[in-house]
């Protein structure tokens, strides 16, 4: 494309710009790459029942239950995920303080047990302070992993209704059959809908329960009862199940139109052999053993997403997963409803799998396959420990082959884009570049370009290689930077992904022979202070993750600032701090000029939430404390010490 080209397709896409974002405008005409999607759907299920992923087994401290998760949440930013698949209700108990269901004997061992804390609360605050979706897991009718109802808390739902459950094959289980189990298992689920700021709901592939040689489900009565209208009791079941979905569907929307809705079904829903709709496969089916009948869901819109265990290796005599996957992207082709894909990376290099399982590049060849269908959206592996083994090395090959660059979530739905925003400052700092922006979009994803181009290629945005990161902060520092000339770009992302047109660019060097300017966060190593400053997310108007806090005393106290100052001469000192009616009118800022330390009050009950200059200094060279924040004040109020910048001028 020729440099008069790229102009052109600018001029224009800036006109477009109101009627369409234009990375959807010339994607078509750009060369992407399929190993840098634009777009992709890239999680992992924590699994919660028996203890499988989280937590790691029972009655650990609440401290020790939050380390565990964040450190699940950390290693799905280090894979370069963007979703988590977090199992919130295994065994018809609760990781929230429900209203219907005690609390899951998974966190402390004793079904209704108090955690201490609110799980649910926690979990999703974690994962969106790293920018990924929280798609709460549920499963609709299991009650218990034994068939001894006396063994659930005496308030357990099931209790209180024998009516409503069964046993079979050892377990309990509500009986699908009954509408008000089916409003109850609705009405639970929607309490954590309702009271959380989660991003979707899944369900997983447990319906009725997988079909055990010479045992039957006991349902006869209720379908005596309510099956009068079905010629047989097969089409009564899935009919059961199908009023679930649907039901949740609409009520779920109907609540909260942008939380997502998907099931993670069994691989196979039919063979070809027993119906010509199914797949070239020979195996359960599972429109006929758990009444599923999951092709029925994609065509009826019912789900927003499916994700279906494709558990099998490529060619796979009996359920291939090329086979499966060619099939699933036919059913949902035309529809609104994404495809995604479930992946067995608790196979990979698993003792007692096939010779396929024990090759490091299955799991990559699956991902591989997938670009042969558009229809793909993404992957999600079960499960988190298995990620985290990686045995043989097979999730760092998929890794390094599919997740080199993040990635934008799928959109979904149709809803407008949020409003372009607008890079305030790019600042090369000596660890990278730093960027601020303004905006009011749910989150942004920043972008970079080697040079400076005098106006933004609308290829540069059409696949991830030029994508950074995605972030809900308004700030960001690129370390990936050197020491060239670059420009960024961010573009705003509202709930379900609808992206807007870039910002304007604003180029910068990194380094070398740029303006020397650092910014040291509270969080950063040059960073210190005592015991007596606490720590607080409080304030939406921190910088970074958190911000530290302390009462006055009549000691100095300070928490330092430290920087690697280049060379003497004079700098800007300009600081960082949330505002509070509540915080301190006159907070000691200390600055270590080379004549000897300066003094500044700063009123921190207003002018938070950006940069605010303390003056400019001569500063000596060197590695040292550069900027304090004192306790010693005679006002009321706590002193705030969030970041500081200082900047060569």
């Amino acid at each position: 494309m020729t440099a008069l080209l790229r102009t052109v397709l600018a001029a224009l896409t800036a006109a477009l710009v109101s009627i369409v974002a234009p990375t959807s405008a010339f994607a078509a005409a750009c060369a992407t790459d399929p190993a840098t999607p634009k777009r992709q759907l890239r999680g992992m299920w924590i699994s919660s029942v028996a203890n499988i992923d989280w937590p790691s087994r029972t009655g650990l401290s609440v401290s020790a239950q939050q380390a565990e998760f964040r450190a699940w949440l950390d290693l799905a930013v280090a894979k370069r995920m963007n979703a988590v698949f977090v199992q919130v209700r295994p065994t018809a108990d609760a990781f929230w303080p429900s209203t219907y269901e005690p609390w899951s004997q998974w966190l402390t061992g004793t079904q209704g047990g108090n955690p201490g804390y609110d799980p649910m609360a926690f979990m999703v605050s974690e994962a969106h302070a790293r920018n990924l979706e929280f798609h709460a897991w549920f499963n609709p009718y299991r009650v218990a992993n034994h068939a001894d109802p006396s063994r659930l808390v005496s308030t357990h739902p099931a209790r209180q209704h024998p009516d409503w459950r069964f046993a079979y094959d050892g377990k309990l289980y509500y009986n699908p059959g009954i509408p008000e189990v089916r409003d109850f298992i609705e009405d639970a689920i929607m309490d954590a809908v309702s009271r959380y700021d989660v991003d979707g709901v899944h369900l997983d592939d447990y319906f009725y329960p997988y079909p055990v040689s010479g045992q039957a489900i006991p349902d006869s009565a209720a379908y005596t009862k309510y099956g009068g209208s079905f010629g047989n009791v097969a089409d009564w079941r899935r009919e059961n199940v199908n009023l679930l979905v649907r039901e949740l569907d609409q009520r779920i929307h109907t609540a909260k139109p942008h939380v997502s809705f998907g099931i993670s079904p069994f691989g196979i829903w039919r063979n070809s052999g027993t119906d010509p709709l199914g797949s070239r496969t020979s195996g359960l089916q599972s429109y006929d053993a758990i009444y599923a009948d999951s092709r029925k869901w994609i065509k009826q819109g019912w789900v927003d997403y499916l994700a279906p265990q494709i558990y099998w290796h490529i060619g796979f005599s009996s359920a291939a997963y090329e086979v499966l996957t060619a099939w699933w992207s036919d059913v949902v082709k035309g529809t609104d409803v994404q495809l995604v894909v479930g992946q067995a990376a608790y196979r990979a290099g698993a003792s007692g799998q096939e010779a396929a399982w024990q090759d490091a590049a299955e799991l990559s060849d699956h991902l591989t396959d997938n670009r042969k269908h558009p229809e793909v959206a993404g992957d999600i592996f079960f499960s988190a420990k298995d990620v985290k083994a990686d045995r043989i090395g097979a999730m760092t090959r998929v890794v390094n082959a599919h997740y080199s660059r993040p990635t934008l979530l799928p959109a979904r739905g149709s809803a407008s884009a949020p409003a372009v925003p607008v890079i305030s400052s790019a600042t090369a700092v000596s660890n990278g570049v730093q960027l601020a922006w303004t905006g009011s979009a749910t989150s942004y994803a920043v972008y970079r370009v080697n040079g400076t181009p005098s106006a933004a290629d609308p290829c540069a945005f059409a696949d991830a290689r030029n994508l950074v990161t995605t972030t809900r902060q308004k700030t960001f520092t690129d370390t990936t930077a050197t020491g060239s000339a670059y420009t960024y770009y961010v573009t705003a992302l509202n709930r379900t992904h609808q992206e807007s047109a870039p910002s304007a660019g604003k180029a910068v060097g990194s380094g070398g022979g740029g303006t020397f300017s650092v910014v040291i966060d509270n969080t950063d190593a040059g960073f210190a202070a005592s015991s007596g400053w606490g720590t607080s997310t409080f304030s939406a108007q921190l910088h970074g993750s958190d911000y530290r806090f302390a009462d006055p005393v009549s000691a100095s106290d300070p928490a330092w600032y430290q920087a690697a100052i280049p060379s003497a001469g004079t700098y800007r000192v300009e600081v960082w701090y949330p505002a509070n009616a509540g915080y301190n009118s006159a907070t000691p800022y200390i600055v270590a000029a080379s004549g000897g330390n300066q003094t500044v009050t700063v009123d921190q009950r207003s002018g938070g939430g950006q940069w605010r200059v303390l003056g400019t200094y001569a500063l000596a060279a060197g590695t040292y404390n550069v900027v304090g924040v004192s306790r010693w004040t005679s006002t009321t109020g706590y002193v705030i010490a969030d970041a500081v910048r200082i900047t060569k001028v």
